[in-house]
């Protein structure tokens, strides 16, 4: 049994710092790396794409709506061939950092509001596929499981990874709580490894109201973001090994860029 563990990377801005990116890539085998549409700046997202490549670590795009002030959570109504272009500008500038980084962009996940937008909106979800399809027919596609998104992708012929969420709370129907309701996000070390752990194991988790629901993951995502969130993750990471489930991203390592692309001198 082997799983994924994936995390929200390069989000700091200029002077101002989130998340503690190098402690998480020591821990997680696949990085989801903002575009600088809703976090990160160019030197933010190259060194961040530089750790990944020295920890082994693959590189994903996670692309959202251009909104840095809210952080990427509010919904845009783009229009569909608006939204395709600001996908497509983000996947091929980060896999431009990332080459000079030495590593390549892998996959794509959508951040945000855009997440939870694409699991019902069609429109949308159609958008980022539409863009996946015009800059790399060979991204991988993470998101919910059940989403619009990962439909789309499957009949696109694209790879679809369904996961799950190891620090956020479910509803009855498989979705998740929203970050504006109480208890939305977990914090405790241990209940959120317990939980990974079921889910992996026995392929449910249990939701607010106490119902339990169906999980099918090939990664599961840690939110670098979150208080305590190395401390999280590293309690995954050890009652997931303690559990006998072996760690490895779900699509392999880009190969390191030829001599003269990786920006070395």
């Amino acid at each position: 049994m082997h799983l994924d563990l994936n995390a929200d990377v390069g989000e700091s801005f200029g002077r101002w710092e989130l998340g503690d990116d190098t402690a998480v890539l020591g821990v997680v085998t696949s990085a989801n790396v903002a575009c600088g549409f809703h976090a990160g700046d160019p030197s933010v997202l190259r060194s961040t794409c530089a750790t990944a490549a020295e920890q082994g670590v693959v590189v994903g795009a996670q692309v959202g709506y251009r909104d840095l002030a809210g952080f990427g959570r509010r919904f845009l109504d783009v229009a569909p061939a608006e939204l395709t272009d600001e996908v497509v500008y983000q996947v091929g500038a980060l896999d431009a950092l990332a080459r000079a980084a030495g590593t390549r962009v892998r996959y794509l996940k959508p951040h945000g509001a855009l997440y939870n937008a694409v699991v019902h909106h069609e429109a949308q979800a159609r958008a980022v596929i539409d863009a996946v399809r015009a800059v790399d027919a060979g991204l991988s596609v993470l998101g919910l499981p059940g989403s619009v998104l990962l439909r789309l992708a499957e009949k696109a012929g694209l790879r679809p990874v369904p996961e799950a969420f190891a620090d956020r709370a479910y509803t009855p129907d498989g979705t998740l709580v929203p970050r504006t309701e109480p208890g939305a996000v977990l914090h405790d070390p241990d209940e959120v490894a317990a939980r990974v752990v079921r889910m992996v194991t026995e392929g449910t988790v249990v939701a607010t109201d106490g119902s339990i629901v169906a999980v099918a993951a090939e990664s599961v995502c840690l939110h670098g973001d979150t208080p305590g969130s190395i401390a999280i993750a590293r309690a995954v990471r050890t009652a997931l090994e303690g559990a006998g489930v072996g760690l490895r991203p779900f699509v392999r390592p880009a190969p390191s860029p030829p001599t003269g692309e990786s920006g070395t001198r």
